[in-house]
């Protein structure tokens, strides 16, 4: 009876601890590796950053130049179970050491918010008629004529540091909130 109520004891408290983890991983902090080099200088391939869950939880529009994660599938309509599940997924590719990151999670720097009028032209970035000063890119961004878009409600304008070399809101266009699953808090490491 003593050795029942001992492994009953353990494996209760294996319970717990696992399942305070997943919560915290979904809804408080997540920690993430940046895949490829989109980010650069600011963050380099296989730098590991520390992401707050809960303005995602709180469905808040992130601030200006705030560093994020988002769900690049725009196309579908993100629900509680993908929540629960790419932590998990996560997790596992961390344990088994995988290379194979999910690609549909990316790092990106917040350009517009909600009603922003952005225009791109001649290497450079404008918001509501002023010019950015973005001291933290790469290099010069090449730019093919000009393009004006406008940030629609409940949606975001994300771009990478690296402009040459980053799949973002150019392409795949603004980024609904929902989408928006966190801001990083820290750079851990190098």
């Amino acid at each position: 009876m003593k050795i029942l109520n001992e492994i009953y004891d353990w494996v209760s408290s294996i319970v717990i601890a696992f399942a305070l983890a997943l919560f915290i991983n979904i809804f408080i902090f997540q920690p993430t590796e940046v895949v490829g080099s989109s980010m650069q200088p600011t963050l380099e391939n296989h730098n590991y950053i520390i992401i707050s869950k809960i303005s995602h939880a709180m469905r808040s529009v992130p601030d200006y130049n705030d560093i994020v994660i988002v769900d690049s599938r725009i196309m579908r309509e993100r629900t509680w179970k993908d929540d629960l599940t790419e932590p998990l997924l996560t997790y596992l590719a961390v344990i088994k050491k995988s290379t194979v990151q999910p690609h549909d999670i990316w790092v990106k720097r917040v350009i517009g918010k909600p009603g922003d009028e952005l225009e791109i032209k001649d290497g450079k970035i404008y918001r509501n008629g002023a010019l950015l000063n973005e001291t933290y890119i790469k290099e010069t961004m090449a730019t093919n004529g000009a393009k004006k878009i406008t940030v629609p409600e409940n949606h975001v304008f994300v771009m990478g540091d690296n402009r040459n070399n980053s799949m973002d809101s150019r392409i795949i266009g603004p980024i609904p909130i929902d989408h928006v699953l966190g801001n990083m808090v820290l750079k851990v490491g190098l």
